[in-house]
């Protein structure tokens, strides 16, 4: 019964309830990806493992790495918080200077409609994704089985990600990146 709470899990990322505490995020879930505006709200926004860039996820699904410095007001110094907004149509962005800036989710999306994702990033959506996770994986000299028992990902889930059937999570991008041995912000650039 483990294996099939396993595989709900991976094909429903976040939707499944193990308890009466998880309905309520499960309706704001579901809530998220019934808005016809969620292209233009932040899922979620934070600092990339590589220095000098912002990884951004919008509520579609789409994600950017945005290189430093963000805007001109950004003064280089470290980011402490970001913070979204209550709607998610901005994160904040608080400098250990003191200094702050807001980053806009309309922005953002319409750099990546304009494929200007900066530095040789590319947005990230199910078939490029796909690709990119099967171009690294045959670099590595790993087979799906391989990487399956690696990641604990069952091989069929692996394979509708190399198609482009699925787009996984941050989390689950980071899990294959790990058991290919690249960092996680390799499978997000072009090459």
């Amino acid at each position: 019964m483990e294996e099939v709470d396993d595989l709900l899990e991976e094909l429903c990322p976040g939707l499944v309830a193990r308890g009466e505490a998880d309905a309520n995020r499960i309706c704001q879930l579901i809530s998220r990806q019934l808005d016809t505006n969620r292209a233009y709200r932040f899922e979620f926004v934070t600092l990339s493992p590589r220095p000098g860039e912002i990884l951004a996820i919008l509520g579609d699904g789409h994600a950017a790495l945005i290189s430093r410095p963000i805007t001109e007001e950004d003064d280089g110094s470290a980011i402490t918080t970001i913070a979204i907004a209550n709607d998610a149509r901005s994160a904040l962005l608080s400098f250990e200077s003191g200094h702050e800036i807001s980053l806009d989710a309309a922005e953002v999306a319409r750099r990546l409609r304009e494929g200007d994702t900066g530095n040789g990033r590319i947005p990230v959506d199910g078939a490029q994704l796909g690709r990119r996770i099967r171009e690294l994986r045959l670099e590595a000299g790993l087979t799906q089985a391989e990487l399956a028992r690696r990641t604990g990902i069952h091989r069929p889930n692996i394979a509708r990600v190399e198609a482009g059937r699925h787009t996984p999570s941050l989390e689950t991008i980071a899990r294959l990146a790990t058991a290919i041995g690249v960092p996680t912000t390799r499978v997000l650039n072009k090459g």
